[in-house]
């Protein structure tokens, strides 16, 4: 008796459909938790999570750091970036003290330039194009990487390999913060936050 090539790939088919549904709307999660430490000791906490969609990548952190400089303050960032083609889109920037709106930065990209609005104003609009910003370094090794963006303060900041997955970034103030890498992931990373500085330790 000849079996149909038809009757056997079929169920093959029907099988890996079932196993492997496809969907053309699927959406990829990543999602990395870092806690914030100063002096040996866990002051904060922060999430960063990217989502791929429809050829775009959603980028989101959150950071709420609570600690005492004269008095207690809690402070709270909210980034929200997206990427299109490999290239900055959209980008918002947050910061609450005490729940308390205290800064907030949007660079967009419209009419072939970026154009940002700082604390309500209107800043300067550049055409330079923007392929790496602050929010990518939780999620890739800035490998062959000279300069990255800072969604916060609409500036371009300097990245210097120090060898061994490590990485300097300088911002415009000459504040510096260095990442450490391993297989490609955070790690961990020091940063001068200007009144104190602290670690972000991936866990």
């Amino acid at each position: 008796m000849l079996i149909s090539p038809y009757n056997l790939i079929l169920p093959l088919l029907i099988v890996n459909f079932i196993v492997f549904p496809y969907d053309a709307k699927r959406i990829d999660n990543t999602a990395l938790y870092f806690d914030i430490v100063m002096n040996e000791k866990t002051i904060g906490n922060l999430k960063a999570t990217e989502t791929n969609k429809n050829s775009r990548q959603y980028f989101h952190s959150s950071t709420t750091v609570k600690t005492k400089i004269i008095r207690n303050i809690t402070v709270n960032y909210n980034y929200e970036v997206s990427f299109a083609n490999d290239l900055l889109k959209k980008s918002d920037v947050k910061i609450t003290i005490n729940d308390r709106p205290h800064a907030e930065t949007s660079t967009e990209w419209r009419n072939n330039e970026y154009q940002m609005v700082k604390n309500g104003k209107e800043k300067e609009v550049f055409k330079r194009s923007i392929d790496y910003t602050t929010i990518l370094l939780y999620f890739e090794e800035p490998v062959n990487i000279s300069s990255c963006f800072s969604e916060q303060e609409g500036t371009f900041n300097t990245i210097i390999p120090l060898g061994n997955h490590s990485y300097k970034k300088i911002n415009s103030k000459g504040k510096e913060n260095i990442y450490y890498y391993k297989d490609g992931a955070l790690e961990k990373a020091t940063i001068d936050g200007g009144l104190a500085n602290f670690q972000l330790i991936a866990k």
